[in-house]
């Protein structure tokens, strides 16, 4: 089978389109649920990943999981922070959560414009 299945119909990829606008909402509104949502997010985009029709959606998961993933390594990072000093840890943690709050909202944005997401340099 091949590892990369392009819709046949407008259904499959406005399902696509759908899903993709969701699992950008999870990620926005994972604050809301301790980060539950965002790990519902990222369970969604790793199930869907190979199937995934063309560059265009493929970016747009990539930068959702590597929001994701290097989210969770900044906070587990300046994790310290909270157990010695509580202001400069709530000072880390906010930084953060404002950086993960751009980087979904840079991409919903881009996804609605029907823009890819650039590609991380290798």
């Amino acid at each position: 089978m091949n590892p990369i299945a392009v819709p046949q119909t407008s259904d499959q990829r406005s399902n696509l389109v759908l899903l993709t606008h969701l699992m950008y909402g999870l990620h926005t509104l994972s604050f809301f649920s301790a980060g539950v949502f965002s790990v519902v997010a990222l369970i969604l985009n790793l199930v869907k990943r190979n199937e995934l029709p063309d560059d265009f959606f493929r970016s747009h998961f990539r930068w959702q999981a590597r929001s994701f993933w290097f989210t969770l390594l900044w906070l587990l990072l300046t994790l310290p922070l909270w157990a010695f000093f509580v202001f400069p840890g709530w000072v880390a943690w906010s930084v953060i959560g404002l950086w993960y709050l751009y980087r979904f909202i840079r991409g919903w944005w881009m996804f609605i414009e029907n823009r890819p997401m650039p590609q991380p340099a290798a």
